[in-house]
């Protein structure tokens, strides 16, 4: 049986002199490819590198001691030579403060530090002097008692918030209180808190007025004073713009949302940010707050832009053994009318095989248009046209659709998007069903709950997803309704969180009347890289009584799969995933395709490259014998 093996394969050099246009981007796969950094120095060559020998002792306990050894220059470059004998003292002075900074922050005043070069004090050596090559080096700290807390002190104390999005964490609650260990950090973390409970209420311009602190050796306590000088209280002032081009400056400054005379709340000032990022049309962007306030109690702010090329396309291909090749192309404007109008054209031909059948190409085009802000800051209008052919084993699809909605981000996590949709098809060469025509027109509706720590390699969250799609169907007048819903979830643990636990399930639903009545891209299949691995893609459905498989009005999937990292490059991974297809009714246990299988992670900065194997556990006649998958991120 032949193995089924997919993966991506790039343009070469394709349309290379466009890269020399300054106001185009480059795309690959959706990878943007645009020349080096403009601003990177060019590798520094060290003229006289100097080498040198370490010895490290401490006293301390484990976690002090690694924490020291973290905070050492000296530890963690002594694979690398130094730039001269200057250079080696600078790296040997330098270590003094950042080893105290070290034991500081783990409650140590009264440590004892000293950093030997060829057994002369670092700080007596003049940067002159001889030393020897390699350089004998050894540090030696005594880290002494560990202090707490003794009496601490806070004046100019904002108010307790009376609005629930003010809060801010008390000191206490952060490791600043008495007999607690006097850590460097909770000072550090305390002031930024009382600060903070002052700018959550209005005013911007607080700051520490005043701080001592008293570490008495005599009784291992550290005493602790600091004032608030929290300024005057402000409202949002007027908001200007600069460094636009093409862009409104009347739009950027609707788009932010603030709105003069409102209470100043840093907040309101960091979802404005966000707010200008989403509109893609910004190389560089922040938001400046006046240096003084107004006497009557405005504080006006700059938005300062930069913005970015109009247009941007890329290019791409796949190839597979069983799908064949395929590329595909995008352009992007990304400013159509001055009000970060996106238009999205995008185009694709795949199934091209040898030899060479047209008949079986796929082909497929369509554009997006986006219009953002459209009722709200977090409101957007998309509309879509697509047009495509798609040759599968079980039909041949030429279709014509469209949509029209809104997209609305409630908040970082919670989105929902809802609208019309038309489409009309003609399937064709359907084994089981025959030739058919359908026209739909109805709405479509989707929500999302995102609060995963990262899209293509989550270690924590959770992703909550479902969809609702209730249309008419013209051509045999009947009334259809689709749903779906997703739900995944992270678990990390080991001693970095170098092991992780994750789950998936899917299920959906259909209501209508009989499977020959309701479009075929409408039923449920299942099998794939993103389903159950191990099976042909859109492989698991119903079996139709004349040996073939058609969709199915009930899914449900699941997965469950244990990711381990070795190291900062590499990872593997062990899976299972299941689902099943059914006609009318959930079916039994015994209709449960199982897949499983065993992965490899390369992790770059895009994400994790990922290779995948997978063998049907329950394989049918026609079933490959293993499965090969390639791609960017983790399988969910």
């Amino acid at each position: 049986m032949k193995p089924f093996f997919a993966h991506k394969v790039a343009a070469l050099a394709l349309l290379a002199g466009f890269l020399a246009q300054p106001a185009l981007g480059f795309e690959l796969f959706g990878i943007r490819f645009f020349g080096g950094d403009e601003g990177a120095d060019a590798e520094a060559v060290i003229a006289d590198p100097r080498t040198y020998v370490l010895s490290f002792e401490t006293g301390a306990d484990a976690e002090l001691d690694s924490a020291l050894r973290a905070a050492s220059s000296l530890w963690a470059d002594q694979e690398r030579p130094a730039s001269g004998v200057p250079g080696l003292l600078a790296k040997a002075r330098g270590d003094y403060a950042r080893l105290t900074a070290a034991l500081y922050n783990h409650g140590y005043y009264g440590g004892a530090i000293s950093i030997l070069v060829d057994g002369r004090e670092a700080s007596a050596i003049p940067p002159d002097a001889r030393i020897g090559e390699p350089a004998t080096i050894s540090v030696r700290i005594n880290p002494g008692r560990q202090f707490i807390f003794g009496r601490l002190e806070t004046a100019n104390r904002a108010p307790l918030a009376t609005d629930p999005d003010d809060f801010v964490d008390v000191p206490e609650e952060q490791g600043f209180a008495p007999g607690q260990i006097a850590r460097a950090t909770a000072i550090a973390r305390a002031e930024q808190l009382l600060v903070q409970a002052w700018r959550q209420q209005g005013y911007p311009m607080a700051e520490i007025g005043a701080r001592n602190v008293v570490a008495d050796h005599a009784t291992g306590t550290v005493d602790v004073r600091i004032s608030v000088a929290p300024g005057g209280y402000a409202t949002i002032g007027p908001v200007s713009v600069q460094g636009t081009e093409n862009m409104n400056p009347d739009f950027v400054v609707r788009q932010t949302g603030l709105v003069p005379g409102a209470e100043y709340d840093p907040d309101d000032i960091a979802l404005a940010r966000e707010r200008l990022s989403r509109l893609d049309v910004f190389r560089s962007l922040r938001i400046e707050a006046a240096s003084a306030i107004n006497p009557d109690t405005s504080l006006p702010f700059t938005v300062i832009v930069q913005e970015q090329p109009l247009r941007r396309f890329g290019v791409g291909a796949t190839l597979s053994t069983i799908d064949g090749l395929g590329v595909e192309g995008f352009w992007l404007h990304r400013n159509l009318f001055g009000e970060a109008e996106r238009l999205r054209l995008d185009a694709r031909i795949a199934g091209i095989g040898w030899p060479v059948d047209t008949a079986e190409f796929d082909y497929a085009f369509g554009g997006t248009f986006t219009k953002p802000g459209i009722l709200t800051p977090d409101t957007d209008f998309i509309g879509t046209m697509a047009a495509q052919r798609l040759v599968l084993p079980l039909y041949t699809e030429t279709s014509v659709s469209g949509r029209i909605g809104l997209n609305h981000l409630f908040t970082d996590t919670i989105s929902a998007e809802g609208g019309l949709q038309v489409k009309h098809s003609l399937f064709e060469d359907d084994l089981t069903f025959g030739n058919r025509n359908f026209t739909m027109v109805g709405a479509y509706g989707a929500a999302t709950f995102d609060n995963r720590d990262s899209q293509l390699d989550p270690t924590g969250g959770f992703y909550l997803a479902g969809t609702l799609d209730p249309v008419y169907e013209f051509e045999y007048q009947n009334a259809i309704i689709r749903a779906t819903a997703e739900a995944r979830t992270y678990l990390a643990f080991g001693p970095e969180s170098n092991f992780v636990l994750a789950g998936r399930v899917r299920a959906g639903a259909l209501g209508g009347p009989s499977l020959a009545e309701i479009p075929p891209d409408m039923l449920f299949f299942a099998g794939g890289g993103g389903s159950v691995r191990g099976y042909g893609f859109r492989s698991i459905g119903v079996d139709d009584g004349m040996g073939g498989v058609t969709g199915g009005r009930y899914l449900l999937e699941a997965s469950i799969e244990g990711r381990v990292r070795f190291n900062e490059e590499w990872g593997a991974v062990g899976f299972v995933d299941g689902g099943y297809v059914a006609a009318d009714t959930f079916p039994g246990l015994d209709q449960l395709r199982l897949g499983a299988g065993v992965g490899v992670r390369y992790y770059t900065v895009l994400g994790p490259l990922r290779l995948d194997v997978a063998i049907p556990l329950n394989k049918r006649p026609g079933d490959p014998d293993y499965a090969l998958y390639v791609g960017i991120g983790q399988a969910f």
